[in-house]
């Protein structure tokens, strides 16, 4: 029983001599490129952009750095329940719970908050998971670039690069679904 149609008859048919020195196929490959390079030279088919000064159009939804969002008030929504950790197929989000103290009623939602909330931009494959995982609507993925950065620690992102600024808001209103933006009237 076939589950897909992708499936292929494999034939042990004998490779003549014009196969076996691969001449044939060298040539084909040889012609792709040869017919990309004249269409970027003398046609309208340039590939390359002058980056930073044209950016190539994204679209709406295009997943980019995350981003811890705040509520209203400024308190952090996120309550540290580990259920973005969970969906994340990467595994590259940690954290570590802590209980809120009544001098930190002001800074987080809940009792329970992450005291240690990161992830490894690294391992992220930026699919989206721990988004659609997040019950509070506490992380997005925004619309911009990681950073380029120098050694591999600095993509060990912490709440000093994911927590947003409470002056300086991210807008996701077009990654948020009709519930969410709901909840956040």
């Amino acid at each position: 029983m076939k589950l897909t149609n992708r499936s292929k008859v494999v034939s042990d048919k004998k490779m003549t001599f014009g196969e076996q020195i691969y001449i044939p196929a060298i040539l084909k490959g040889m012609k792709i490129t040869i017919t990309h390079a004249a269409k970027s030279l003398f046609g309208d088919g340039i590939a390359t952009i002058q980056y930073p000064e044209e950016v190539r159009p994204r679209v709406k939804i295009w997943r980019g750095e995350h981003v811890l969002k705040l509520d209203n008030e400024g308190r952090e929504r996120c309550t540290a329940c580990g259920l973005c950790a969970v969906a994340c197929p990467a595994e590259a989000i940690t954290m570590t719970a802590a209980e809120r103290t009544k001098e930190e009623k002001d800074l987080y939602r809940e009792e329970k908050y992450a005291k240690v909330y990161e992830i490894n931009m690294l391992r992220c494959i930026f699919c989206g998971m721990c988004e659609e995982a997040c019950p509070k609507s506490a992380i997005y993925l925004t619309d911009k670039l990681v950073n380029v950065e120098e050694n591999r620690g600095s993509f060990i992102y912490g709440k000093d690069k994911l927590v947003e600024k409470i002056n300086a808001r991210v807008d996701v209103s077009e990654r948020q679904s009709e519930l969410q933006k709901k909840m956040m009237k």
